[in-house]
């Protein structure tokens, strides 16, 4: 864990240098990546099978890819009760959200009789991968299949490394609208989606987080599908000034570190001595913690702690632009109104970022790695693609056209100027 404060000369270029340190991504991430995808175009479900062999030490046939409807009704029936109503209720949550940001048609006619607008209609198919590897999640369900389903997508397809299918994200899969499950995972799950394989079908895009190799695959396909984002370790900044306690800012902090050994937890305060009450509790915390090993790790790797006034704090969290951001304040409104560059803020002392991970309702699918700079999280609209709508009649064309002769012969391009000029010419 780093300490930094603003007072210190050497500050701006100690934190810059700090910030691009380089978190997770193996150097050999790319080739390996490449082998997979060359290998399932050219062989398709055989390579799935050999890659799950290799790499999850899991025999498959083509036929048992695809989990059964009978095995995800008969999985999700033994998800707890309470988990069960607790994945519902914030099914309900999210689909309530994201049902308010579905946007809409619309037309108008403009001074020159153009009418105009534009028509939104969803995606064909989706993909969702589900991470199996450190933890099940249904909450990554959730947050994927639920925009997608309240979109209109009517192919929803889940992949997830074989072994992560437990009751709760069976039961996450089945509330969200998921319509097939296929026990594949890595980059060959991200080959299979894009090009197809066997007897998965390929889709229009692909959205989810997964690890570097995922995050590299998804990278490689990107045109041949889209994409939602090149995920990285999670991130979170806490903003709290000596009003907290020290004991739930380090939970906020270890409630991030503990998803993985480079995500990055960094806490901005004014008050030293509840800096340093933050430190001790994080370590006393870390002596129990049942994920201290990702923790540990990551607090000592990533973590940071940086003394800086309260009203420097949005410019500071402009310059690392995070995934998720805490004003543990009085006014956090105030603060949060000056910041220009995260994936989501959460306001005041009783909202941690946890709680948007799984029940707030907005999505936890977010930019990371300074992303948020020119990117949002996932939502609907991710869902839908716009399709723009031109209609003119003779006198609406007649305003339209010599403008548009003019820039087609300034470009060169002949035929452009023709296809206007003949109608031009003919009714004049």
């Amino acid at each position: 864990m780093r300490r930094f404060d603003v007072s210190d000369p050497a500050f701006e270029a100690a934190f810059a240098a700090f910030l691009a340190e380089p978190r997770g991504a193996p150097a050999d991430v790319e080739a390996a990546v490449m082998r997979v995808i060359d290998a399932v175009r050219a062989e398709g479900a055989a390579a799935l099978i050999r890659f799950s062999r290799e790499f999850d030490r899991v025999e498959l046939t083509e036929e048992s890819l695809r989990v059964s409807q009978d095995e995800i009704a008969e999985g999700a029936a033994r998800c707890p009760a309470n988990v069960r109503e607790a994945i519902a209720f914030a099914a309900r949550r999210i689909g309530d959200y994201h049902e308010r940001l579905r946007p809409t048609d619309g037309a108008f006619a403009d001074a020159a009789g153009v009418e105009l607008g534009w028509r939104w209609t969803p995606l064909d198919a989706v993909g969702i991968y589900v991470p199996g590897g450190r933890a099940a999640y249904p909450s990554t369900v959730l947050m994927n299949a639920v925009p997608a389903r309240i979109a209109g997508v009517s192919r929803i397809a889940m992949v997830t490394p074989p072994g992560g299918l437990k009751p709760a994200v069976l039961e996450a899969a089945l509330q969200a609208g998921v319509t097939e499950i296929w026990r594949v995972g890595g980059a060959q799950a991200v080959a299979a989606l894009a090009y197809g394989a066997g007897p998965i079908a390929a889709v229009d895009k692909i959205v989810g987080p997964g690890n570097a190799y995922v995050t590299a695959a998804k990278r490689r396909v990107y045109g041949q599908v889209g994409i939602d984002s090149l995920a990285g370790p999670s991130e979170v900044v806490v903003v709290a000034d000596g009003a907290n306690h020290p004991d739930w800012i380090a939970a906020d902090l270890l409630a991030q570190a503990e998803h993985d050994p480079d995500a990055q937890s960094i806490l901005i305060t004014d008050d030293p001595a509840l800096a340093e009450a933050v430190i001790s509790a994080v370590e006393e915390v870390l002596k129990t913690l049942p994920t201290a090993a990702d923790a540990a790790a990551s607090w000592r790797d990533h973590g940071a702690v940086v003394l800086a006034p309260i009203d420097r704090a949005p410019a500071l969290v402009d310059q690392i632009a995070p995934e998720h951001v805490e004003f543990a304040v009085d006014d956090p409104e105030r603060l949060a109104g000056r910041v220009r560059h995260a994936g989501a803020i959460f306001l005041g002392r009783h909202t941690p970022e946890a709680i948007g991970d799984y029940v707030a309702g907005s999505n936890h699918v977010l930019p990371t790695s300074r992303a948020a700079r020119f990117s949002s999280g996932l939502s609907t609209i991710d869902f839908l693609k716009r399709t723009s709508i031109v209609k003119c009649d003779p006198a609406a064309f007649r305003a339209l056209a010599p403008s548009a002769v003019a820039l087609a012969d300034a470009e060169g391009l002949s035929a452009h100027s023709r296809s206007m000029s003949l109608r031009f010419n003919r009714d004049h």
